[in-house]
């Protein structure tokens, strides 16, 4: 069976949604290789108490670990966020074949720099389910405000 980018985006939403229910930043990612689901990440920069455990980072290194390898030139990463540059250049490191992410992050997002971040055989889709991602950040941080 072949799954859609929509399918495998509302699998990095219920990832957003465990992040949430951690009180972090809701923002989920899996990793994609062959059709199948090979890691499975969300945020956790206030659980560890590391700045640099975005969802990216996180499923990143368990692709790795699951592939034995560090280069995921073979696998699609879909993330709820667009990612900011830090994890844009770990992603470029990793050969990443294909990055989808929902919404756009118009403040911290990699694209807001003109430098390419990416590598460049990595192709790119936006905007898929973006609205369901938005939402659940939006509703993060009203909370957080009141």
């Amino acid at each position: 069976m072949i799954f859609t980018h929509q399918y495998f985006m509302n699998e990095a939403l219920k990832e957003a949604r465990k992040a949430l229910n951690k009180n972090e930043v809701p923002i989920g990612a899996v990793v994609v290789c062959q059709n199948t689901i090979i890691a499975r990440a969300h945020n956790l920069t206030e659980t560890l108490n590391d700045v640099t455990a975005h969802a990216e980072m996180q499923a990143i290194t368990s692709a790795a670990n699951y592939l034995n390898g560090k280069y995921l030139d073979q696998c699609t990463l879909y993330v709820t966020l667009e990612p900011c540059p830090m994890c844009a250049g770990a992603l470029y490191w990793a050969h990443l074949a294909e990055l989808v992410f929902g919404a756009f992050d118009t403040k911290r997002g990699y694209t807001t720099i003109k430098t390419p971040f990416l590598h460049p055989k990595t192709k790119v889709e936006t905007g898929v389910l973006a609205e369901e991602a938005s939402q659940l950040l939006k509703d993060f941080f009203a909370k957080k405000r009141n």
